[in-house]
């Protein structure tokens, strides 16, 4: 009979050089200890060895609107903007880069791309310079156009600004300057493009840049321990721009009382009341209170309030013997007569020979997708910028 033999287990204390028992107790007291040092190393040590870099942050070195490197390379691959081309070398087939008019562009996150490399970096001094040359060189120039290149030069620039921004942590009073330029060149732009093709301008990307600018601009107000004379100004515009946001109204309720008694917030807390009470004669008489960026912020709201006034009226005015002048309904719309009857008649209303309105809340239809055109009824915003120029605009000289 075959027996098979069994496994041995082999105890510590059976070892060839295994410690004892008592040695095997006192060293792991020691281990517990701390002075077993070969084999216990601190948690913190093994951190900075495993993540040197993670408290880096890099700082730029860049002295230029645009780094040599990139403006080399894009030369070569003739992708140089015109706005940046050396005065004389347009026509050749590989026009040269002026190194006073090159900016750094935006360019998306890459694997393998070192976007840290201090020397493609720009320093929050190089940067406020840059913004000031895209704004007085660029978006203020009389010679440049159309303004919807104008725009997109400018609008992929400021990305590569913002960008710099945040690979270096900027904060501060450079932060703030930079962001608060960007908000305004992005209100007034938004204005300006209205109702231009989607290829030239497409207001919903714009619209995202100018809320992530602005959700930024107002944080750093928020952290910042420096007063800022301009928060007023800013604070005013984000609400009169999400105007009815249950956010945006809660964001300025929540302000220390001295800035919500500012003038300008207490306005736009007026105008916002009247949008949730769905009252547009009084948002649109409060409206010509408004300087002229506010009214850009406003603008988007304009059509759609005019909008609830015909229908409101439409219903409280709706008789076969009634007649409302168009006069007195342009006044009320800030329109002129002409506009206002245009108006009338897109929405389905009729307006008679002796100018006058023939209310039917039967007669009221919504009109047909692209038919109405916001650049048309304007007239309350473009009567605020009579001499502004771009310049005093985005510096808020206004």
């Amino acid at each position: 009979m075959n027996c098979r033999k069994a496994t041995r287990r082999i105890s510590h204390s059976q070892r060839r050089d295994a410690p004892t028992d008592r040695e095997w107790r006192h060293r792991n007291q020691e281990q517990w200890r701390g002075k077993d040092k070969v084999q216990v190393k601190p948690p913190e040590e093994d951190e900075r060895h495993k993540q040197p870099e993670k408290d880096i942050v890099p700082r730029g070195t860049c002295q230029t609107m645009c780094p040599a490197h990139e403006l080399q390379v894009r030369e070569t691959q003739n992708r140089l903007h015109r706005f940046e081309m050396l005065g004389g070398t347009e026509r050749n087939r590989r026009p040269m880069g002026d190194p006073l008019r090159a900016v750094k562009e935006y360019s998306r996150p890459a694997a393998g791309k070192d976007s840290t490399n201090p020397k493609e970096l720009r320093p929050p001094a190089v940067l406020r310079k840059t913004v000031r040359y895209l704004i007085d060189g660029i978006a203020a120039s009389s010679s440049l156009h159309p303004w919807t290149e104008v725009y997109n030069f400018v609008f992929d620039r400021l990305r590569g600004v913002k960008q710099d921004m945040i690979i270096q942590r900027v904060t501060g009073s450079d932060c703030v300057a930079i962001l608060e330029q960007t908000v305004r060149f992005l209100i007034y732009a938004s204005y300006r493009l209205c109702g231009e093709p989607l290829r030239l301008y497409d207001p919903r990307i714009n619209d995202t840049h100018l809320q992530e600018n602005l959700s930024w601009l107002l944080d750093c107000y928020a952290t910042g321990t420096e007063l800022n004379t301009n928060q007023e100004e800013f604070q005013a515009l984000g609400l009169l721009y999400n105007l009815g946001s249950s956010r945006a109204t809660q964001h300025v309720m929540d302000l220390p009382e001295r800035l919500r008694r500012s003038p300008a917030i207490r306005l736009a807390l007026s105008i916002n009341r009247a949008f949730l009470e769905r009252n547009p004669v009084r948002l649109l008489r409060l409206a010509q209170r408004l300087n002229f960026l506010q009214c850009c912020a406003l603008h988007r709201h304009l059509v759609p309030c005019r909008r609830d006034l015909l229908l409101i009226f439409s219903h409280g005015y709706s008789n076969r013997n009634c007649r409302f002048p168009l006069d007195r309904l342009a006044q009320l719309m800030s329109l002129d007569t002409s506009l206002a009857a245009q108006l009338c008649q897109a929405y389905g209303l009729e307006v008679n020979q002796g100018n006058h309105v023939l209310f039917s809340k039967a007669a009221f239809t919504e009109p047909e997708q692209g038919k109405l055109h916001c650049k048309l009824y304007h007239n309350i915003v473009a009567e605020k910028q009579k001499d502004l120029t771009v310049a005093s605009i985005i510096h808020g000289y206004v």
